[in-house]
């Protein structure tokens, strides 16, 4: 079968004769043998590019259903016959109405088919960006390899300015890369040993070798472009709604139709071609093709802007449930916080000394506790000094000598032995009642300092909750963590509420408990014990660095590991459902409009429309819809 655009040109130049003798017409020029021309003109596109709407009628009748093909083929169906008739009885023709309509709907379609195309091909541009090979390691020589026969395991050289070609992790060198195009995140990323990169994101400076983790359809961009996929071709609840309208309104119109001929010839008078024109104006205005449209291409335009942003929106279900939220509760560890404890506060006369006794005696430690502590040492490059008889004292912490002096750090069971001071006692009830995890650092049986350690918000967690507030958001959090610890977090970053020390079996019961209080419920997430609760709540969203499980039970995942993502995410949802009822509403007033002045209820005002016209309004209506849900790739939301 011909495409649109083939059908759209042959009909266009099969009519262009009609279209010189209307023409021609206005200046009193009668074009000779114009019945003739026009019945073969017509003829020719009845049989070669109306044929499929007059086919798809046909199929729809033999299922006892209609749709909208149904009105462009009953529309030119009966010009034609009744032009045919016309021409064998001396009467005038209307060829020309059954060719403009034809011309005029696959105009419209020929726009909408290039619309929705660059729609839907957004997300899979992305695949355009990967590299077309790579430099692999392998028998100790580096070998320029296609992309497709990269493998698991394989170690890959990444020069500066080059693509990194698939998912793996660093095992040599660092290097800043910008992964904007898969993860939204505008400022390049620094990367070292150990960390996780992108394929099909883009080496800026460093040299590096990372080992391949994912390959082919397992990478995050063969992924993403996966889920994009499935979401554009999904249905919001909403479009049941308006196939269900569809199913009802074509028989409606045909009704009406009949109805306005009748009126036209039996009551009013009209000629039987009037009141024909005017029937047929009627189908063809009325034919639902924006009312069709409203909903998929906003689907596609939203969900592919929300992909390059970051933000992978599962299916319209989503859109809906998105719209009614009223509460939104959040996992505390790796979502809110960054999951990793960091030194916040050191105390002490000497903070140097203070942090270096410590680190000297964790240096050896796996703890994430000590791992911090040696972490904030590097940083600040304070140096370890080698230490002897290193002793672990379960339940407190270590001993060692230090510089020939007995040190040690832990936590306040070390109390027994040693004391401390009105002030220090103070600072150390202090740190604890903000949450945060308090060691002692001890030297020649004296407490020196205290370091205190604590899972951090991430750096825009609190600036997030701001804003989903701002949109009348109720946030909670949800953890099982110590109270004071969680409550210790929720107030930095601006959470009221605040349910703790719930263990991962119960996470769900609780969202259950929100949703009956409050409503609708979100859930956001990002580890394994996080999956129940994300299913369970209205909107689940996953922190795209979270596991396997908690992605796939989410229905939003961002791939950026940030709570800005929920904000992107929950406007860009929003934008989009209510930009598929903005197009609903205008294929609606299309019509409500439309058929009255089709229908000649307006001629004493001079207000009609001829088949034609009626043809063209309908294209237009269809292209409207289309470049409105095209506008939500310029919306603009808060965060950028």
């Amino acid at each position: 079968m011909m495409s649109y655009e083939k059908r759209f040109w042959l009909a266009l130049v099969l009519s262009l004769p009609m279209l010189f003798a209307m023409i021609g017409m206005a200046f009193g020029w009668i074009m000779p043998g114009y019945n003739w021309i026009a019945f073969v003109a017509t003829t020719l596109i009845m049989a070669f590019t109306a044929l499929p709407f007059w086919q798809s009628a046909w199929a729809a009748f033999k299922h006892h259903n209609a749709n909208m093909d149904t009105l462009v083929a009953l529309g030119t169906a009966v010009a034609y016959f009744y032009s045919i008739f016309a021409m064998f009885t001396g009467r005038a023709v209307y060829f020309e109405s059954a060719a403009f309509i034809t011309v005029f709907v696959l105009l419209g379609q020929v726009f909408e088919e290039r619309m929705r195309n660059n729609a839907s091909s957004a997300v899979e541009k992305l695949l355009d960006l990967q590299a077309k090979d790579a430099n692999v390691i392998r028998g100790g020589q580096v070998v320029k390899v296609p992309l497709a026969q990269i493998k698991v395991g394989d170690l890959i050289r990444v020069k500066p300015g080059e693509k990194i070609a698939v998912d793996g992790q660093i095992t040599e060198g660092e290097s800043l890369v910008d992964e904007s195009m898969v993860t939204g995140e505008s400022m390049p990323v620094e990367k070292k040993v150990g960390d996780k990169v992108i394929g099909s994101t883009l080496n800026s400076n460093g040299a590096f070798v990372f080992k391949a983790d994912k390959v082919g359809d397992d990478t995050l961009l063969a992924q993403i472009v996966e889920l994009v996929k499935k979401a554009q071709t999904s249905h919001a609840p909403i479009q049941k709604m308006t196939d269900k309208i569809a199913n009802y309104f074509v028989p409606i119109v045909v009704i009406l139709a009949i109805l306005t001929y009748t009126v036209w010839y039996v009551f009013l008078g009209a000629t039987m071609i009037q009141a024909l024109l005017y029937a047929i104006a009627v189908i063809v205005i009325a034919c639902p093709c924006a009312l069709g449209l409203a909903t998929p291409t906003a689907l596609m335009v939203g969900t592919g802007r929300s992909a390059k942003m970051g933000v992978l929106i599962k299916n319209g279900e989503v859109l809906e449930e998105v719209e009614q939220l009223k509460t939104i509760v959040f996992d505390k560890t790796g979502t809110i916080t960054a999951g990793k404890p960091v030194v916040t506060d050191i105390l002490g006369h000497d903070q140097k000394l203070v942090l270096q006794v410590a680190a000297s005696l964790e240096e050896t430690s796996e703890h994430p506790l000590a791992l911090a502590i040696l972490k904030q040492a590097k940083e600040t490059q304070v140096t370890t000094k080698p230490v002897k008889d290193f002793k672990a004292l379960r339940g407190m912490g270590v001993t060692a000598e230090f510089d020939g002096q007995t040190a040690f750090i832990g936590n306040d069971r070390f109390l027994t032995d040693v004391t401390l001071s009105t002030q220090q006692q103070e600072m150390f009830t202090q740190l604890q009642n903000e949450g945060k995890t308090v060691v002692l650092v001890g030297l020649a049986q004296q407490v020196i300092g205290m370091i205190a350690i604590q899972d951090a918000p991430k750096a825009t967690s609190k600036q997030a909750i701001s804003l989903l507030k701002q949109q009348g958001l109720k946030p909670v959090m949800l953890t099982g963590d110590n109270k004071r610890a969680a409550q210790a977090i929720a107030k930095e970053v601006g959470i009221d509420e605040v349910i703790a020390e719930v263990l991962p079996q119960e996470k769900a019961d609780y969202i259950k408990q929100v949703q009956q209080r409050d409503g609708k419920t979100g859930f956001v997430g990002d580890g394994i014990n996080d999956a129940p609760a994300l299913s369970t709540a209205d909107v689940g969203i996953a922190m795209g660095a979270g596991s396997d499980i908690a992605i796939e039970a989410g229905g939003i995942v961002l791939v950026h590991n940030d709570l800005l993502g929920v904000v992107k995410a929950l406007e860009l949802s929003k934008k989009t459902f209510d930009r598929i009822k903005l197009n609903l509403f205008w294929a609606f007033i299309y019509n409500i409009v439309g058929l009255p002045i089709a229908a000649g209820l307006f001629v004493g005002i001079g207000l009609t429309l001829s088949p034609e016209l009626a043809g063209l309004a309908m294209a237009f209506s269809s292209i409207s819809v289309v470049g409105s849900s095209l506008l939500l790739n310029k919306a603009k939301i808060s965060v950028a």
